[in-house]
């Protein structure tokens, strides 16, 4: 039996951590994803050299306007089963997979556009709530590991 005071965050093991953090990784592999191959699928469909940075703006200002938004949201949400930053990575997740899935088939320039648009929203909707989820779960004195952690994932 575990016995601690009301209030404090148990201590979780660097195996915990780490399963905590492994979200992250995805996170960071979906942005690298994102970097490596927008511009070239742009190009394919046609898209000019010169026009290509006009259309990644899309990428920054989504996360200017989805990540204030949805760290408000997942304070203030509580799921019985799945706690307050869960849901968000559940929703993240299914929408970036989607985004990850047609973005390569898209046609035309717009439908890359908005693909753009939706990855790059997704993935903030889930790296928000991760970045908090550290703070919630562990104690101040390990805090800077799982922050750490998630920077090396």
């Amino acid at each position: 039996m575990s016995l601690f005071i009301v209030g404090t965050k148990p201590r979780l093991s660097l195996a915990q951590i780490i399963n905590m953090s492994v979200g992250f990784f995805g996170i960071q592999f979906a942005f690298g994803l994102q970097n490596a191959n927008v511009s070239r699928i742009f190009q394919t469909l046609g898209e000019s050299i010169d026009n290509i940075p006009i259309l990644w703006i899309a990428a920054p200002l989504t996360g200017l306007i989805v990540q204030p938004i949805i760290g408000h949201w997942s304070d203030k949400t509580w799921h019985k089963k799945w706690g307050r930053r869960r849901p968000f990575f559940m929703i993240g997740a299914i929408f970036a997979s989607v985004a990850l899935l047609i973005f390569p088939n898209v046609t035309e320039v717009w439908m890359a556009a908005i693909m753009l648009w939706m990855l790059d929203a997704s993935i903030n909707v889930s790296m928000e709530p991760f970045r908090a989820f550290v703070g919630d779960m562990l104690p101040d004195s390990q805090r800077t590991t799982g922050f750490a952690m998630q920077s090396f994932l």
